[in-house]
């Protein structure tokens, strides 16, 4: 009778702490769901110490699936992260090496060639920016269309008036943003390790693709690509 009425007491504070636990960030959920599992195995280790009817074997049988269990919950928590914070996702054109922080959303930049090969793009100044643009919509329009995004950002809408709004940077751009791109590229761009889950993939995907919409001012390019890499990775 005792065991009965501690495995009801057992079951019925579990469901209401995951109950409980429904709003919780997923963030603070491992912590959270650490602290249950201990109170949890504390209470029953200390009924059946109390009472006495636990031996070594008893105490080896508890603790055993309770391991288990753990090591299941922990990857699942992984899992429900995504993106593990102070990730980058690299995005790279011809004329660029793109840098997008998951956290903050911030886009930077390295020039890869031309007359500012090697300079940061926060290292040059508007002008510097925009004849950099002038080269890219020549050379390569998908660097254009990046660039065009980033000086959005840094520069808001006030660099259009300058009479460098016109070129075709955007719609070139989104046409060539199909190219092939392997398994290592699309890892790279949604920031993520070889081996990772179907479920990281796909949060990952969500939320870089939340940063970066176009209809909140980011790249058609980019978005292309963040798409492209999720399609890479779930096709095999």
């Amino acid at each position: 009778m005792p065991y009965l009425l501690l495995g009801l007491l057992v079951l019925v504070g579990i469901y209401f702490i995951f109950r409980g636990l429904r709003g919780t960030n997923p963030r603070n959920l491992q912590k959270t769901l650490a602290i249950v599992v201990g109170i949890v195995a504390v209470t029953v280790l200390g009924f059946f110490a109390v009472s006495g009817r636990m031996g070594y074997f008893g105490w080896a049988m508890l603790a055993l699936p309770l391991l288990l269990r753990w090591r299941a919950i922990s990857q699942a928590m992984r899992n429900m992260r995504g993106p593990t914070p102070g990730k980058n996702s690299d995005i790279e054109t011809a004329y660029l090496r793109m840098t997008l922080d998951h956290d903050s959303g911030v886009l930077s930049g390295t020039v890869l060639q031309g007359q500012f090969e090697g300079r940061n793009l926060e290292e040059l100044s508007r002008e510097d920016l925009l004849d950099l643009l002038r080269e890219c919509r020549v050379q390569d329009p998908q660097s254009a269309t990046v660039l065009e995004t980033y000086l959005d950002r840094i520069h808001g809408a006030d660099w259009r008036g300058t009479g460098d709004e016109t070129g075709g940077g955007r719609e070139s751009g989104t046409a060539g943003a199909g190219g092939s791109m392997s398994r290592d590229q699309a890892y790279e761009v949604l920031g993520l390790h070889p081996g990772a889950t179907e479920t990281e993939i796909r949060e990952a995907h969500r939320k870089l693709l939340m940063a970066n919409h176009p209809d909140k001012g980011g790249s058609t390019f980019i978005a292309a690509q963040i798409n492209q890499a999720k399609d890479v990775l779930l096709s095999a």
